[in-house]
């Protein structure tokens, strides 16, 4: 079925060649980075210098100032070679908007250009030890001091924790105002009182670096407030759309990757002297997820749409989000157990596919969290 996207001649020139990067610079070194629980800075590098970081920023920052279609491109390929712990749509689809957007003239020049070139690599923390998806709940503060704002509290489960030089950071400057009381800061790496704890162990995720961040008496400079005291939450909630938007499109393009492997498998597998996808069962199953995998993208090509138009579709977004991340989960479960043993083994792309989607539906907001935006945004 043709997309209905509005993929040019120089966007498929585009994904041709990042496709081609992907298989040379970055494929024959993601085993390394899983067993090693980090990705080597030296690929943001390269991907900087081949124009692949935040290609939508502006060109005075060093940017090329294309259009979200690359960013999808960039998500679906990275999908396709399944090395989605090579978070770099976190990076320049979802923490670097945040500094293009609420950042001054100034902050922007003085961080964009790294942002572009992988210098200068990004994390946001919002979620804390207590809180989990409720930001309102934060308890990090940051008190005025003169020239500086102290910072104390911690976070944790910051993707790109260990490998960040600047991090946006939520806190509280008035712990009284709830939710308008949010400001955020970009702490950049080995400002004192910053520190990180050891990477968190994870079931699935390897190669993607997370950890506990701790803020003890940290110094931040005024001139890294970014936007306005007290707005946080509200520029928070403007970029949770592309937020959720990008989990929604890049877990759809993984679900597309595993039917296409055990299309494949299936097809070569012998038992009882036929072929497995000659069997009844085999069909039924596919057909199903098949058919679940070509609804997922008609939705989530039409939000990309939306999205573009800079429409607001806050609650179709987190109805993507719920059901795509759900929907993977169930499409990597199901094959994998048409893979048999060899499901089960790491030495099968389907395993890494199964594990790694089991956080879909958690982080950038749960399944349950997004039921409850979508309830409201039902008037319920």
């Amino acid at each position: 079925m043709e997309r209905i996207l509005p993929f040019t001649t120089e966007h498929e020139m585009f994904r041709r060649s990042f496709r081609s990067f992907l298989e040379k610079e970055i494929v024959p070194h993601y085993e390394e980075w899983e067993k090693n629980g980090i990705v080597d800075r030296e690929a943001y590098l390269k991907m900087g210098e081949n124009g692949f970081l935040c290609p939508w920023v502006e060109e005075e920052y060093g940017g090329t100032g294309a259009d979200f279609l690359y960013s999808v491109i960039i998500g679906e390929e990275i999908a396709r070679c399944n090395i989605t712990s090579f978070f770099v749509y976190l990076h320049s689809d979802l923490v670097a908007p945040y500094i293009a957007t609420y950042g001054s003239k100034e902050q922007k020049m003085r961080w964009l250009p790294g942002c572009v070139s992988g210098e200068k690599i990004l994390a946001v923390a919002m979620t804390e030890p207590g809180a989990g998806s409720d930001l309102a709940a934060m308890r990090t503060r940051a008190v005025k001091d003169g020239d500086h704002y102290i910072l104390n509290g911690a976070k944790t489960f910051i993707s790109n924790g260990i490998l960040a030089d600047l991090v946006v950071v939520a806190a509280k400057t008035d712990p009284q105002a709830g939710a308008r009381g949010v400001s955020l800061f970009v702490v950049e790496r080995g400002t004192p009182g910053f520190e990180r704890g050891k990477q968190i162990p994870k079931i699935g995720m390897h190669a993607q670096d997370t950890a506990e961040l701790f803020f003890e008496d940290c110094r931040v400079p005024v001139d890294n407030l970014l936007g306005e005291e007290g707005h946080g939450f509200y520029y928070l909630m403007q970029k949770l759309q592309q937020e959720r938007l990008v989990a929604a499109y890049v877990n759809q393009a993984v679900a597309e990757h595993c039917l296409e492997i055990t299309l494949q498998y299936v097809q070569e597998r012998q038992m009882f002297g036929k072929p497995l996808s000659k069997f009844q069962n085999t069909q039924f199953c596919l057909a199903e997820l098949a058919t679940e995998i070509q609804i997922g993208r008609s939705f989530v090509d039409a939000l990309i749409l939306q999205h573009m138009k800079q429409n607001d579709v806050v609650k179709e977004v987190s109805m993507a989000k719920y059901w795509i991340c759900e929907m993977v989960n169930r499409v990597a479960t199901r094959c994998l157990q048409l893979f048999g043993g060899y499901g089960y083994c790491s030495e099968y792309p389907i395993s890494r596919i199964f594990t790694d989607s089991r956080v879909q539906t958690i982080y950038a907001g749960t399944s349950e969290v997004m039921k409850l935006i979508i309830s409201k945004g039902l008037g319920l």
